[in-house]
């Protein structure tokens, strides 16, 4: 089954066939770095770094480059307000925003190019557009022509008659046409400002995405993507000025995240009902914000609150206890004598069955458009169906080699989705089990001689810990609290 994706420009799911063959050039619009991001701003960070992963894990060599706006007006305005220079704003909210995606388990883009440092790629561009008749100046500041574009709108859908009275076109009495979009912004008093062929000035913020993706990834991309609000203007007018640049097709799949949505308004600073993704990881952890978002297909909307968050918790720890308990079992059969089982067995070949299916039912999934909920339905299933055969009182060396053949088809799918803990932080994992083990087997030993105080003892002790002991037929067992 071939890689299939909703492609926002025509509306439908279309079979990946990238622009290079075997080779994948993906954009991401990132942060204006004005402020500490929202956990609605956290959503694409998060999902595309998921598919970017899972495009290398499928064979791609992938090319991933998320930019960096830190020339705007937003930063402009923070500045003003705090009495600082644009540039310390940017720097303070850049620094915060690498210090957070990486607590969001977000593995670094192989580029993150910043608006500022490349200011002659982005005079190249608008210069060029100058002088094929697309972008005029008026003033010192440079539009682009919407009516030299006759396709203009296409990726959005919107009727032009209607855009041009619309809310989301800024009124300037200089441009030729309401729709008409700033490339240049002549210098105002106060403001940072670079020399340019008309005069001092800054970027325009779409200007800066269309020249600083077609540096790294060529004129024509294979994927771009962010969040649905992005669709129009900003990605309306990146495809307007790279097409008339270049004469060529500027993205071939654009994917489009949905909202965060708070009491069915979307989450925004603007509205003022956001939180950070800082704060929201000081009260969940980094694996159950993951499996928040995850758990819903990254098109539609997701409805932020507490309750379905903690519902995340829950989750993330019924994946991570499922995981300790292969972990545990498989350091309990390294120690343990062998005992000889038909490795040819009906229920063993059906679980070797079930490896195979779950692992082929789940790139179905991902295949299809990313669908991460139904990927993580098959996670579910397949841990359910594992902890039955990780909990049987005996088994032999072949079964010992199942089991690890079921932990590394988790740590596969955990490779780029990021939802269980495989390790704790700083702390070596083999050694934690290994401690655990010496634990456990001195509380039996006491209970086998009847020692029920120092029994009791150590279980209240662990738990104190945040160690939960769980007895059963099988033995004694221990997970994170």
């Amino acid at each position: 089954m071939p890689l299939k994706l909703y492609n926002t420009l025509t509306r439908q799911k279309e079979e990946f066939v990238p622009v290079h063959s075997g080779r994948v050039g993906f954009y991401l619009c990132g942060p204006t770095v004005y402020d500490y991001f929202h956990i609605g701003n956290a959503r694409p960070f998060v999902v595309f770094d998921v598919f970017r992963r899972y495009l290398r894990y499928r064979g791609y060599q992938v090319r991933f480059v998320m930019n960096l706006t830190d020339i705007d007006d937003k930063i402009i305005n923070r500045a003003n307000e705090l009495g600082v220079s644009s540039q310390e704003i940017a720097q303070k909210y850049t620094t915060a925003f690498f210090e957070d995606i990486q607590k969001l388990g977000v593995q670094p883009a192989d580029v993150y190019p910043k608006a500022t440092e490349h200011i002659d790629d982005i005079i190249y561009l608008i210069d060029t557009l100058i002088k094929n008749g697309t972008a005029y100046v008026v003033e010192g500041n440079v539009y682009f022509d919407v009516s030299k574009f006759p396709a203009y709108a296409k990726l959005s859908g919107k009727k032009l008659d209607e855009l041009r009275t619309g809310e989301r076109v800024a009124v300037d009495e200089r441009k030729d046409d309401p729709l008409d979009f700033a490339l240049w912004k002549a210098a105002k008093p106060g403001e940072p400002w670079w020399e340019s062929p008309w005069g001092k000035g800054r970027p325009g913020w779409h200007a800066e995405c269309s020249a600083m993706s077609m540096k790294y990834l060529g004129e024509s991309i294979d994927i771009h993507a962010g969040g649905i609000d992005l669709i129009f203007p900003h990605h309306e007018n990146e495809i307007a000025q790279s097409e008339a640049m270049t004469g060529k097709p500027f993205v071939k799949y654009w994917l489009h995240n949905g909202f965060l949505d708070i009491d069915g308004e979307k989450m925004s600073k603007s509205l003022g009902n956001f939180s950070t993704a800082r704060d929201v990881m000081e009260k969940f952890s980094t694996t159950a914000i993951r499996v928040f978002f995850l758990m819903k297909h990254y098109r539609g909307p997701i409805s932020f609150s507490p309750e379905p968050l903690q519902h995340a918790v829950k989750t993330a720890e019924r994946l991570n206890i499922a995981y300790n308990l292969l972990r545990r079992r498989l350091v309990d059969f390294e120690t343990a004598d062998s005992v000889n089982h038909d490795q040819h067995s009906a229920e063993t070949q059906s679980f070797v069955m079930l490896l195979a299916k779950s692992r082929e039912n789940f790139i179905a999934a991902m295949d299809d458009d990313f669908n991460t909920p139904e990927a993580m339905a098959v996670i579910f299933d397949f841990i359910r169906e594992t902890n039955r055969w990780a909990e049987r009182a005996s088994l032999s060396p072949a079964d010992l080699s199942i089991l690890a053949r079921a932990k590394n088809l988790l740590d596969e799918w955990n490779s780029f989705l990021g939802v269980i803990e495989t390790r704790a932080s700083g702390i070596d994992q083999g050694r934690v089990d290994g401690i655990m083990k010496i634990l456990l087997d001195l509380r039996q030993q006491a209970r086998a001689e009847k020692n029920f105080k120092m029994a009791d003892g150590i279980r209240n002790r662990l738990k104190e810990a945040g160690v939960i002991i769980e007895d059963s037929p099988q033995g004694s067992r221990w997970r994170w609290e």
